[in-house]
C-alpha cells in the first residue's frame, strides 16, 4: 500500500457557521470518501497535520477547529455556552455547511464525544468509525479522573487545583509523553503551541467550562454503548498504551458493543500520532480500503 504523501491537496480554510468563523483543513478529491476528524483537548487540527497528506490520495479529509480551539472563533463564555451538547450542534451545522451527508468519523479525545453526539443524530451519515484514545466506557477512565470527578461535585473547591493541571506547559508535555519509554521521539514544539494556545485570554474559562461539562459524557456513555450496539459501525480502535489519562480498558471495552470492532494497542501516547503514524496510516488506509471495496 503506497502512502507517499499528497500534500499538494492540503489548504486550509475558513466557513461562517451560526455567526461563528470556523478554521479547517482539507485534503484529497471532493469526489473521494470523506473522513471527518475530530480533535482532541487541547489540541485543534494541526495535530492530523500529518496525517492529512498520507491519506489524501483516496480519501476526502476534513479536520476543523472547534470554537475556542485553534483558529477558530473564541466567543466569551458569557456569550457562548461551552458544552460538548453546543459543540456537536456546532460541528453539525459545519458539516452541513460542506454538505458532508457521509463520513468516517475519526474521533480522539474530546472528538469522541462529539463524534458520538453527530452519529446518534445523524446515523444514515456515518459509514464507519475510527478511535483514537477516546472513551465511552468508564473503564477507559483512569486514576487521574478521581479529582477530576470531585471537580464535577463541587467546582469552585476543586477548579484551581485541577485545571492548574491541565493548562500548564507541563501538564501539555505529559499529556502528549505520558509513560512513553522514548520521550525523545515527541516534538516539544507540540505542547508548547498548545500550551501557547491556553494562555490567550479567556481561555481559563473556556476550557473549565469544557472540562466541568465533560461530566455530561460520562453520564452518556450507557447511551452511546447502546446506540454502538444497535448500529454496528465498522470500527477501527488504535489506542496509544502510554495515554496518561485514558487506559487500555477503555479501548478493548469497544469489542463489548462492536464486537467486530479490530482493536489495536500501539506503542504511543495519548496522542498516538505523536510516535505512530506510520502505524496508524497503515491500519486506516487497510481498514478503509476494505470497507469502501466490500461497499458497506
Amino acid at each position: 500500500m503506497a502512502s507517499s504523501s499528497t500534500s499538494a491537496t492540503l489548504a486550509y480554510r475558513t466557513v461562517e457557521v451560526g455567526g461563528l468563523v470556523l478554521f479547517y483543513r482539507e485534503a484529497g478529491p471532493r469526489d473521494a470518501p470523506t473522513i471527518l476528524l475530530l480533535h482532541g483537548f487541547p489540541s485543534s487540527s494541526r495535530m492530523y497535520d500529518t496525517l492529512l497528506p498520507l491519506l489524501a490520495d483516496r480519501y476526502h479529509l476534513i479536520a476543523p477547529d472547534y470554537p475556542g480551539f485553534g483558529h477558530s472563533d473564541a466567543p466569551p463564555p458569557d456569550s457562548f455556552a461551552y458544552t460538548f451538547e453546543h459543540l456537536a450542534e456546532v460541528i453539525e451545522g459545519f458539516v452541513e455547511a460542506l454538505g458532508l451527508n457521509c463520513y468516517v468519523l475519526l474521533q480522539q479525545d474530546y472528538g469522541g464525544p462529539i463524534g458520538m453526539r453527530l452519529a446518534m443524530r445523524h446515523p444514515e451519515r456515518v459509514r464507519a468509525i475510527i478511535i483514537q484514545n477516546a472513551v465511552s466506557h468508564k473503564e477507559g477512565l483512569g486514576p487521574l479522573w478521581e479529582a477530576r470527578k470531585a471537580f464535577w461535585l463541587d467546582r469552585a473547591a476543586h477548579e484551581e487545583k485541577v485545571m492548574s493541571t491541565f493548562t500548564s506547559i507541563e501538564a501539555a508535555r505529559q499529556r502528549h509523553v505520558g509513560r512513553s519509554p522514548r520521550p525523545e521521539r515527541y516534538n516539544p514544539d507540540s505542547w508548547t503551541d498548545e500550551a501557547a494556545m491556553l494562555s490567550r485570554p479567556g481561555q481559563g474559562r473556556v476550557q473549565s467550562d469544557l472540562f466541568y461539562d465533560y461530566k455530561s459524557n460520562v453520564a452518556a456513555y450507557p447511551v452511546w454503548q447502546a446506540w454502538l450496539r444497535v448500529h454496528q459501525p465498522p470500527m477501527l480502535v488504535a489506542w496509544g498504551r502510554y495515554d496518561p489519562s485514558f487506559t487500555v480498558a477503555g479501548a478493548y471495552a469497544y469489542a463489548r458493543d462492536v464486537p467486530g470492532a479490530e482493536i489495536h494497542i500501539l506503542d504511543a501516547g495519548h496522542f498516538a500520532l505523536d510516535e505512530k503514524l506510520d502505524d496508524i496510516v497503515r491500519l486506516v488506509r487497510d481498514f478503509l480500503d476494505r470497507q469502501f471495496e466490500q461497499g458497506t
